[in-house]
């Protein structure tokens, strides 16, 4: 059957990608190769499964299978806050998975059913967050669009893999299972790439930095929880976070977070978001982009740099990025602009 190598060839390449990435950024890639290893190990248990059909294959596949929404969540929910160890609520359902697959000859709890609802639960949640304008505290700052959006893909996946499950379960009630391989196989060349590529994608945006022991402030600190400010209050410290900026250029580092702000300004990560919004009623992410657009537009008109040297210079980490925020701030291209400036020169 020309469908059963397909497992295994998605698994190598997840592996491989798993030991390059880890290879290349090490600490940051950490969570991200975690990822991969595990979609990788799950991939191959499939393939295993449906070649050799052995019991212990039938066991082990499900298990890892649950693991995956937990861990695309942890890489995530590591990148909103200081993150060590899971909650323990967050182990409940794997372990209830695993009191299914081994008691299955016994018991035959559904454990089809547990899947699709722990699937689906982490992919409500993740699209949930994705569309709330949360902080992304260990996020680079210039990428919160980015990782947002990965997000949001990544909760797709997993309800895409929900109903994966649904599809086959209906298949082995109507059709006694003869479509299954063909739809787990379909689904894993869609599932497991494109859910590994939105956690590579929060993985390499969130610098090194934050996994140090460093003394700092809290993001949990009682004042900062609170979502009300005093007017007072917001621009004083709206103000500072300014003054901090310009005076120490804080904004051509191309791996500020909000983490390293806080640390920098002794003034919770919350509290500087809110503050932020509440003056600008921008995010963090859009004020920092909008000092480096100044100083990008600043470098267009006195400097023959070119374009590229310029967004490198200039704190962002892809011309991409570069050239999006310049339109959205100026209203042109970088190209445009330094045309007109040349055209038009005071």
């Amino acid at each position: 059957m020309l469908a059963i190598p397909v497992p295994f060839v998605v698994s190598m390449l997840l592996g491989l990608l798993a030991i390059s990435l880890y290879a290349q950024l090490s600490q940051q890639g950490k969570v991200a190769s975690m990822f991969l290893g595990l979609c990788a190990v799950t991939t191959s248990m499939v393939g295993l499964r449906w070649t050799f059909g052995l019991s212990i294959f039938s066991i082990a596949q499900p298990i890892l299978a649950s693991i995956i929404p937990v861990v695309a969540w942890y890489a995530f929910a590591h990148a909103n806050r200081d993150l060590g160890i899971l909650p323990i609520k967050h182990f409940v359902a794997p372990l209830f998975v695993i009191i299914s697959a081994v008691s299955q000859p016994w018991l035959a709890l559904p454990l089809d059913v547990l899947l699709t609802l722990i699937y689906a639960c982490y992919g409500v949640a993740l699209i949930r967050f994705s569309s709330k304008e949360t902080a992304l505290i260990n996020v680079s700052l210039g990428n919160w669009e980015g990782v947002k959006k990965a997000e949001n893909i990544a909760g797709w996946m997993l309800i895409f893999s929900a109903c994966v499950d649904t599809l086959m379960s209906l298949d082995f009630t109507f059709n006694q299972g003869g479509f299954s391989l063909y739809i787990l196989t379909a689904a894993h060349l869609i599932l497991l790439p494109v859910l590994s590529l939105a956690v590579i994608v929060v993985g390499i945006n969130t610098p090194i930095s934050y996994e140090l022991k460093s003394k700092q402030i809290s993001p949990n600190d009682e004042t900062s929880n609170s979502q009300v400010m005093t007017s007072e209050r917001a621009h004083e410290i709206s103000l500072l976070l300014d003054s901090k900026i310009r005076q120490d250029r804080l904004y051509l580092d191309p791996e500020l977070t909000l983490s390293k702000l806080t640390r920098k300004l002794g003034i919770p990560a919350k509290q500087i978001s809110i503050a932020v919004n509440q003056v600008h009623e921008k995010n963090i992410s859009k004020i920092i982009n909008g000092y480096r657009i100044e100083h990008a537009m600043h470098s267009l008109d006195t400097s023959q740099d070119t374009i590229t040297q310029i967004f490198m210079n200039s704190g962002f980490q892809t011309k991409s990025n570069f050239n999006r925020e310049f339109s959205r701030v100026v209203g042109m291209t970088p190209s445009e602009y330094r045309k007109s400036k040349a055209q038009h020169p005071k």
